[in-house]
């Protein structure tokens, strides 16, 4: 298994594994329960989701249209 993408969070982590899983791509989310031993720190890059290296091409097109989904929901007030 090999590192695709460093959450900011375990909710972001479980969106994308869950896109990738559809797309028939096995993929884990390491990490994700040290977010609650970290305390008032932002936990930040130490949640990883991972895939298989020879699925690593295919998860990179469905990371780059998760990170774009990502930036067009994010609105400025």
């Amino acid at each position: 298994m090999v590192p695709l993408y460093a959450a900011q969070s375990a909710i972001d982590a479980h969106l994308l594994k869950g896109l990738l899983e559809q797309a028939g791509i096995d993929a884990h989310v390491l990490g994700e329960f040290l977010q609650g031993g970290i305390g008032e720190l932002p936990p930040t890059g130490f949640i990883q989701v991972l895939v298989a290296e020879e699925d690593l091409p295919a998860a990179l097109e469905t990371l780059e249209a998760f990170e774009a989904n990502q930036n067009r929901s994010v609105r400025s007030f």
